[in-house]
């Protein structure tokens, strides 16, 4: 029994970790539009440069999940 326990516990973790991000998402996509709104070509390079860095993330998460136990 804790063993479940252990586990349900985690998973509840994990839902309000996925509650917060949700939330924190909101506030990211909500400055970017004050970004665009206040200076679009500024703004098109910060998102270039995050999505270089998302694309390195992605490259690295997908070296994990093929990783061989």
């Amino acid at each position: 029994m804790k063993k479940n326990s252990k586990i349900n516990k985690a998973l509840k973790i994990l839902n309000d970790i996925e509650k917060a991000r949700t939330r924190n998402n909101k506030n990211w996509m909500d400055i970017l539009r004050l970004s665009i709104k206040l200076d679009l070509n500024k703004t098109k390079l910060l998102i270039k440069e995050i999505y270089k860095e998302d694309t390195k993330i992605s490259k690295l998460a997908k070296k994990i999940y093929q990783t061989k136990d």
